[in-house]
């Protein structure tokens, strides 16, 4: 499990009546964005794979560190967010704009409830712009194409891709989708990952039957990969130090235990 997104087809239809994603993760940071369905399965899952709870704030925590170095050090003044999930403290414009207020920020997310709070994802330092693309993480071209109605594709982009690939199944597509959305930015431009993991050397070994569970009872599915699969995602990339690990562990500035959620932030060159 990880950061609400839902990728799936077509256009999304708000269902209260089945756990979602966004909620569930919603949920399991602290959020109010949830319904009884939500904190049941949430809570269900949570029993099976007791870590879930520290991955969530894990991988946000990790969305922090890596916007406050790309904007901080990095100086990336555009940010794609792809599988936004439902907004909660320390957004990405927030983070962004906070150290360079001209920062622009374009939100992608297709999960109807997360488009009803979209107003607050909108919000924007007068010098910086954010905006919200509903759109389907199938449809890359689609998604760049929109994007550039706000962004400027000659300069670099970091293109934030959290929890997100975890909702592609086939691997082969999941790699497809991060190389049409690389391909039309320049040079300098980031790519910021995370996804979960069945690894055992990282803790993952739970998640596949809370996965089983999820997929027969929630929305939408999920599956995890080993670190050799999340690393075909970064292909063709230069992996900014430490690499690909733990998101707990990516530039912590503290001994922070593993959990089985890997992170890497890369660049084009």
């Amino acid at each position: 499990m990880t950061e609400g997104h839902s990728p799936t087809a077509g256009p999304a239809q708000l269902n209260t009546s089945v756990a979602h994603n966004a909620r569930v993760w919603n949920y399991w940071i602290g959020g109010k964005d949830n319904y009884e369905v939500d904190q049941r399965v949430g809570e269900h899952v949570a029993g099976m794979f007791p870590v879930i709870r520290t991955v969530a704030r894990a991988d946000r925590e990790f969305l922090s560190r890596a916007v406050r170095f790309l904007a901080g050090e990095r100086g990336i003044r555009q940010f794609l967010d792809v599988g936004t999930g439902l907004p909660t403290v320390e957004n990405t414009h927030e983070i962004a704009q906070r150290i360079a207020p001209e920062s622009r920020i374009v939100y992608v997310d297709n999960d109807p409830i997360v488009l009803v709070h979209a107003r607050s994802l909108l919000t924007s330092s007068p010098e910086g712009v954010t905006d919200y693309i509903d759109a389907d993480v199938h449809d890359p071209d689609g998604i760049v194409r929109r994007a550039a109605e706000t962004l400027d594709l000659t300069r670099p982009v970091a293109l934030m891709m959290l929890g997100i690939l975890n909702f592609v199944l086939a691997t082969d597509e999941a790699r497809d989708i991060v190389r049409r959305l690389l391909a039309p930015l320049p040079p300098g431009s980031h790519l910021v990952l995370t996804h979960p993991t069945y690894d055992p050397e990282v803790g993952g070994e739970g998640n596949r039957a809370a996965m089983e569970f999820w997929n027969a009872n929630a929305t939408p599915p999920i599956t995890a990969r080993s670190r050799a699969e999340i690393a075909g995602f970064l292909d063709g990339l230069e992996l900014v130090e430490p690499g690909l690990v733990p998101c707990s562990q990516w530039r912590a500035g503290t001994e922070s235990a593993a959990v089985p959620q890997y992170g890497a932030v890369a660049v084009k060159p």
